[in-house]
């Protein structure tokens, strides 16, 4: 049986489509049963395009989180994941999500953690002057950027580097990082 994957996203969804192309390829065994994401992303539409189900969660501002995030975790576990992967998914799930899938949530970060954690680790990063910065994968945990570290890679910074190019060399990193991943996921847990 192939790893069950949901993936929850937020933006264009490269980190998705590295998993698609990858399972394409036969590289990976895993099914990514469902695309989810708190907003109409972009990258909705590559997962449409493989047909792959998607739904959209949004989070309205004033709205009860709790219930939002009981509400994501039942709209998960309806395709009976056995990993739950975060890739570009820019919020933060409760107690009823973590409960649920508990040592079956993995999340990307652009940085090598606990290094530069939260939303802007790349421009942390630079406005820091380190000369090394890189990629984490890690289970996902009650805190920001905390879990238990998977697997990490470096990238260096180049002199002239600028957010966006910083941001790009590791974003290449971070999609062959998280297929890696996902690969020793499916041998360990297969």
């Amino acid at each position: 049986m192939p790893l069950r994957c949901v993936v929850l996203i937020s933006g264009t969804g490269t980190l998705l489509q590295a998993l698609m192309d990858a399972v394409a390829r036969g590289d990976l065994r895993a099914s990514i049963v469902a695309v989810g994401a708190d907003r109409k992303a972009e990258g909705l539409a590559r997962a449409e395009a493989a047909g792959i189900p998607v739904f959209v969660h949004r989070l309205v501002a004033g709205a009860d989180r709790t219930q939002w995030d009981q509400e994501l975790t039942d709209k998960v576990a309806a395709y009976s994941a056995d990993l739950v992967i975060s890739a570009g998914f820019m919020k933060l799930v409760g107690s009823a999500f973590l409960g649920r899938f508990a040592g079956r949530l993995i999340n990307t970060h652009p940085a090598l953690l606990p290094s530069f954690p939260g939303p802007h680790a790349v421009r942390d990063a630079l406005a820091a002057g380190v000369k090394v910065t890189g990629c984490t994968v890690f289970a996902v945990d009650e805190g920001v950027d905390t879990g238990p570290i998977i697997a990490q890679e470096a990238v260096r910074v180049l002199p002239g580097d600028d957010e966006e190019s910083l941001h790009e060399r590791i974003k290449q990193t971070e999609r062959r990082l998280l297929v890696e991943v996902v690969k020793g996921w499916e041998e360990t847990h297969g």
